[in-house]
């Protein structure tokens, strides 16, 4: 399987406010700003070699960034690793006893084909995968595939 780091969700107040720091002091640039009104995100993208920071400002403090923020505060949200069949890995988990988090799978950033796997069973860390950039699993021509796979809804902290 081929599997690489897609990019480390990082959970902020605001993202004019945190991206100085990547831009100023990292030299990264933001490639890209959206709003994803299914997730309740905006999402700034600093892409870096090997991967991508994912800043999550989040629309209204009812959404699981805006809950996340205020139990954690601002930091390290997921990690995301891109996987060439996002039902495969689904099901993998499923038969591993790993829950997913929300609808599984969804569109995220960039019409990318995503899901969440709870943080109980990956270790103490929030996982995502997701599809790759031009399209879906391989042999579908693109976004995502044919309907949920699981359906649990929650937060993941």
């Amino acid at each position: 399987m081929s599997v690489r780091l897609a990019h480390i969700g990082i959970a902020v107040r605001s993202i004019v406010d945190a991206r100085i720091f990547y831009e100023e002091v990292l030299g990264l640039e933001v490639e890209s700003v959206e709003e994803i009104e299914s997730e309740g995100v905006k999402v700034a993208l600093l892409p870096f070699p090997g991967g991508e920071i994912e800043l999550l400002e989040p629309l209204s403090e009812d959404t699981p960034v805006g809950r996340f923020l205020e139990k954690h505060g601002e930091g390290l949200h997921h990690l995301s690793f891109e996987v060439p069949d996002v039902h495969r890995s689904i099901v993998a988990g499923i038969e591993h006893g790993v829950e997913t988090v929300g609808e599984a799978p969804r569109t995220g950033a960039e019409g990318r084909e995503i899901a969440f796997f709870h943080p109980l069973f990956t270790h103490g860390v929030l996982i995502e995968i997701c599809g790759r950039k031009n399209g879906g699993r391989d042999g579908d021509p693109g976004g995502v595939g044919d309907g949920a796979v699981s359906e649990l809804s929650g937060d993941a902290y």
